[in-house]
């Protein structure tokens, strides 16, 4: 027979409660997660009409975004990831990832509910305009009057910031497409052209430039040639100690603006002599690197400008970039008009003959192309061998701050400037990390000018306090 026992009901209540505590149960069922995090956030092309993936950064319950200037913000779709048995919502409503849209023109309160019913409210900011860079560039432009200009800022070699300013005539705003006048900064193109020439054997920075055994021969000038001229080496055009015609009132660059590149070169060899021996002073020259530009011509056969395209544009992909025209009459497609101020007048010289020397016009997102591709930073591929860069960024014992087409300091920053009536440009290559490039279309005759516009990005750089890691390239 089998024998039941008998269990008392308080012993069978404590018993069920001992398993309930050992299998973590209890008689209201188990216990709900009180998890309510943002684990991911980011707004992604696929789910929405703008030009790049941002992935957010989270700090604490601050999220902060960002997109590129202009974008429309009013409906945008996060993509985002929460804790497990959690639910989003703004403003009460639910939040589906990647398709919720939401206007995110001002901060939005997005919460996390967690299974529990306890909530976490997070905010979200998105930037399209980083206030440090405009704010710098807009207070100059209303010191100085100047009516329009353009940046491009890259960081780790990704363009994270592309912006314009005011108007590039009198009734157009800047665009990205907008051409500018480089000016001066036509110089570090140039010599990035002839250090790919060096790379390619068709020609060594030691050798002469004019005479017998030079690249030029006797094809320029008068026989024979004046002291020291066939000494000059592309080195020292390169470095500006060829020996003479400075940037001066007599530079000849600005005389006889009728004549071709040809007669001109002969004009100045024969009428201006060499103040220096080649080597051994630092002068400022733009006729040197006009001179460089028919050394590219005399090696390639081709003429300067499809030379350049050539050899540095075309394959980095760059499209845009032209010689520039004289007059207003000469302005080309999607070129920015230019301003002169205290009786400049931005049209009154040969410009287009200036080209290896200052003739080159372009937007400041293709100068940005070019720069990330001769920065010496590791994340793009440099066009030319570090060698090369390393070379080409040496000064000369005549000038410690001045290289082969690039202004330098002890710091390993690189950077022109250019300068012409109605033009202001400037390109930065940063040791820390970025590069910047500024394009306008006036110039002020007042003192501090310059420089003010060569401290814009460090002053503008000293205010961030975050910037977007994507890449608009």
């Amino acid at each position: 027979m089998w024998i039941v026992p008998v269990i008392r009901r308080a012993s069978w209540c404590a018993l069920v409660a001992v398993c309930a505590l050992a299998c973590g149960s209890s008689a209201s069922g188990p216990a709900r997660s009180s998890a309510k995090a943002v684990l991911s956030f980011s707004f992604l092309e696929a789910n929405n009409p703008i030009p790049v993936d941002s992935v957010a950064t989270i700090s604490g319950t601050s999220i902060q975004a960002f997109l590129p200037p202009g974008t429309d913000v009013s409906a945008l779709s996060p993509s985002f990831t929460i804790s497990p048995k959690a639910s989003a919502s703004v403003g009460g409503r639910a939040q589906t990832s990647g398709a919720s849209a939401e206007n995110y023109s001002l901060p939005v309160t997005f919460t996390v509910t967690a299974e529990d019913g306890s909530t976490q409210p997070y905010t979200v900011v998105v930037t399209t305009d980083i206030a440090a860079f405009d704010d710098a560039v807009t207070a100059f432009m209303t010191k100085y009057g100047v009516p329009g200009a353009s940046i491009a800022v890259t960081h780790a070699e990704k363009l994270v910031y592309l912006k314009t300013y005011g108007k590039q005539d009198e009734t157009q705003p800047v665009s990205q497409a907008s051409l500018f006048r480089l000016a001066s900064v036509s110089k570090t193109i140039t010599s990035i052209a002839i250090f790919e020439l060096v790379e390619q054997g068709k020609l060594q920075l030691s050798d002469t430039v004019f005479g017998a055994a030079g690249i030029l021969g006797t094809t320029y000038g008068t026989q024979p040639y004046g002291p020291h001229i066939t000494e000059i080496t592309v080195d020292e055009l390169l470095h500006h100690t060829s020996g003479g015609w400075p940037n001066d009132a007599s530079d000849p660059m600005f005389s006889n603006p009728s004549m071709t590149a040809a007669q001109l070169i002969s004009w100045t060899l024969d009428n201006r002599p060499l103040g220096n021996v080649p080597g051994t002073a630092y002068a400022y020259s733009n006729f040197g690197f006009f001179v460089l530009g028919r050394v590219i011509e005399q090696v390639t056969g081709l003429d300067y400008e499809t030379a350049v395209k050539t050899l540095v544009l075309q394959p980095l992909g760059i499209t845009d970039m032209t010689i520039g025209g004289n007059t207003l009459a000469d302005r080309l497609p999607g070129e920015v008009q230019y301003f002169g101020q205290s009786g400049e007048d931005p049209y009154a010289f040969n410009l287009h003959r200036m080209d290896a020397n200052g003739g080159w016009i372009a937007t400041a997102r293709d100068l940005a192309v070019l720069l990330v591709h001769v920065d010496g930073f590791p994340s793009k591929p440099d066009i030319l061998s570090a060698q090369s860069i390393s070379t080409m960024t040496t000064p000369s014992s005549a000038n410690a701050n001045y290289a082969c087409g690039w202004a330098v300091n002890s710091a390993n920053n690189w950077w022109h400037i250019g300068s012409l009536p109605g033009t202001e440009t400037e390109i930065i290559r940063a040791a820390i990390g970025w590069n910047w490039v500024i394009l306008v279309n006036s110039r002020s005759t007042q003192a501090s000018y310059a420089n003010d516009l060569d401290q814009l990005f460090w002053t503008a750089h000293g205010q961030l306090a975050a910037y977007p890691d994507y890449d608009l390239f």
